[in-house]
């Protein structure tokens, strides 16, 4: 059975972009995008897919209401900059998604996201850095990790060119996940996550 996807966004969607585009890999079909700032390029994109496409603000009822209405099996958050709810998570146990830009446990938490993340990892210096999908608990960027993928940046010397690397590899990650979680391929056990 296609398992439905809805994509939170707050910004330009690129990862949505990524996760569209890979559709017809996975067992699964983005049916729902929503953003909590209504003008961002997310929601075109959306529309130009044929998607519904939905702003809701900071509303996190509204929001749950509407997943279970749509029954949605899959929340990931592709560039959401909210922090969701207690409440949220515990409506969507382990079948809510994260794309974060930097290899967890390093540069995450309260205040890592966007460039921000990138100016760390220059900050401290760091020649490898990449991205992680995890699950998303309560505690932010918590969650149980699926996949990392690592880059060099030794040669780099701006956030901004950090950022296009790792950015490439969210491009290829996230929908990789996705597909995994659609095949019913991915099993949570003491906060660790086996891909069977």
């Amino acid at each position: 059975m296609v398992k439905k996807i809805a994509v939170l966004v707050s910004g330009g969607g690129s990862n949505l972009q990524s996760i569209i585009d890979n559709m017809d890999t996975m067992n699964g079909e983005v049916t729902l995008v929503v953003s909590n700032r209504k003008n961002a390029y997310g929601l075109q994109r959306a529309m130009d897919a044929n998607i519904e496409a939905v702003h809701i603000s900071k509303d996190d009822q509204a929001l749950i209401a509407l997943l279970q209405e749509r029954e949605i099996d899959l929340v990931v958050l592709a560039g959401y900059l909210a922090i969701l709810s207690d409440e949220f998570i515990s409506a969507f146990p382990n079948r809510i998604i994260n794309i974060h830009p930097s290899l967890i446990p390093s540069f995450c938490g309260h205040g890592a996201y966007g460039i921000h993340v990138h100016e760390m990892a220059l900050q401290r210096g760091v020649k490898v850095t990449g991205a992680t999908v995890h699950f998303v608990s309560e505690v932010v960027d918590g969650g149980p990790i699926i996949i990392q993928e690592v880059c060099q940046i030794g040669d780099l010397k701006y956030a901004s060119d950090i950022q296009e690397r790792v950015l490439e590899i969210e491009h290829r990650i996230l929908p990789k996940a996705i597909k995994l979680f659609c095949e019913d391929k991915l099993k949570v056990h003491q906060e660790r996550v086996t891909i069977l």
